[in-house]
């Protein structure tokens, strides 16, 4: 597969990576220090242009796309700002007790607020102007989930040396139900997307997923093997069908929504022999590019003809044996096992990474079952992220390309900015 062309804006400044579209797709926020700029889509017109008091760490839109909000956390401060009303502006001081994270509720009108520590979790209403708390919010990996729907918001808390949930109604943050988990140091939680389950799972140090209703019943526990470090990633299809667990045991398990038992076991091996897999391998080549065809101009005493490196996929033929490292494992959270999972939009595919195995991404076919896709990177995977729209996979090495995975191809996108 070749190298693609595409078609790139001027590049923008931007402060600590903070660029967020918004969810109605019609508005592009950047932060520069503390400046907040919002971009129109189609056109990368600025719209607004607003200054907090201090560098901004945080930026979040409200889900109807209406309000924005910048935390500084150094200060303790959230400013709220309004795209309809732009000379309207909020400031929120959580004072002494500080502030380390800020979101959103689902109806975009109630800011949550955690403080240090983890103390309490102080909710503030945009339109009565009133304010809440929350005590005891436990810090832990995910610890706040939402149902898809915006109605339930569940809460993992700590009291007393024991992990809890606390599920509310969000129209009037009424406490639903209130009950104990089964863990010894819950680590995370998430809805299913259909809003009628929730996972929970334990610490790396016990091996333990607990599914529970929305009214706090127990529906099912599973634990794959003891005495080892065992989860380390968890996600839902769209579809609500499938749990899948990634473990340290470079393994992703796959629990159906009937039985809540696994029904297959995905291996990430070192050698790919399976003729119907596809292995595409990313291979460097050096392209001569003249001064005049470079976006910024060369420094002086340059060479008339400059080399750039681009890159292509070649399709490997098997047995192929991946690119593995051996983790530290007397470290803690050494780099082994699954750290990411990822579905498509279609509930077709299932992208993971193996992080001793760090410059591979694997492709798996759920209708199918099998492993369908292995891409491997020059440089290790940082991230990827699954097209909202169609089956389509972008992927990131921190370089300055951007990888790109359809059913049909792949393909290298060198994207033209100024260093590296």
């Amino acid at each position: 597969m070749r190298a693609s062309i595409m078609n790139f804006s001027e590049v923008f400044k931007l402060s600590n990576q903070l660029c967020k579209f918004s969810p109605n797709g019609k508005y592009l926020a950047s932060c520069v220090q503390y400046r907040l700029v919002i971009r129109d889509v189609n056109t990368l017109q600025i719209l607004q242009l607003y200054t907090c008091l201090d560098q901004i760490q945080h930026v979040g839109w409200s889900a109807d796309s209406m309000f924005i909000l910048c935390a500084m956390y150094k200060r303790g401060i959230v400013q709220v700002w309004s795209l309809e009303q732009p000379d309207w502006h909020c400031k929120i001081d959580e004072g002494s007790a500080g502030l380390v994270s800020s979101c959103w509720s689902p109806d975009g009108r109630h800011i949550l607020n955690t403080t240090e520590f983890h103390l309490r979790i102080t909710l503030w209403s945009l339109s009565a102007k009133s304010v809440s708390y929350i005590k005891y919010p436990k810090a832990c990996q995910k610890g706040m989930a939402f149902t898809s729907n915006g109605q339930h918001m569940a809460l993992a808390e700590r009291r007393d040396c024991k992990d809890y949930i606390s599920i509310f109604v969000c129209n009037d943050w009424r406490l639903l139900r209130h009950f104990e988990t089964d863990t010894q140091d819950l680590t995370g939680i998430d809805w299913a997307p259909n809003g009628c389950v929730l996972a929970v799972w334990d610490t790396c140090l016990e091996y333990k997923v607990l599914l529970y209703s929305l009214d706090g019943r127990l529906l099912s526990s599973y634990s794959a093997y003891e005495w080892s470090l065992g989860i380390k990633s968890v996600a839902w299809s769209p579809s609500s069908q499938f749990l899948t667990i990634g473990s340290y045991d470079e393994k992703v398990r796959i629990l159906n929504h009937v039985t809540w038992k696994p029904i297959k076991e995905l291996v990430h091996a070192a050698t790919i022999s399976n003729t119907k897999t596809m292995v595409y391998r990313e291979v460097d080549k050096c392209q001569s590019v003249e001064p005049s065809q470079l976006t910024f101009p060369p420094p002086r005493g340059t060479p008339s003809s400059l080399f750039t490196v681009h890159s292509k996929y070649e399709l490997v033929e098997g047995p192929v044996t991946l690119r593995t490292i051996k983790p530290d494992t007397d470290r803690a959270n050494p780099e082994l096992g699954i750290g990411m999972l990822a579905f498509s939009p279609d509930n077709r595919y299932l992208a993971t990474k193996n992080d001793n195995m760090p410059c591979c991404v694997w492709i798996w076919d759920i209708q199918k079952m099998r492993l369908s896709v292995v891409l491997e990177q020059t440089s290790p995977v940082r991230t990827f992220h699954w097209d909202p729209v169609q089956p389509r996979l972008a992927i990131c090495t921190g370089n300055s390309k951007v990888y790109l995975w359809s059913p049909t191809s792949c393909v290298s996108v060198q994207v033209p900015v100024e260093g590296e």
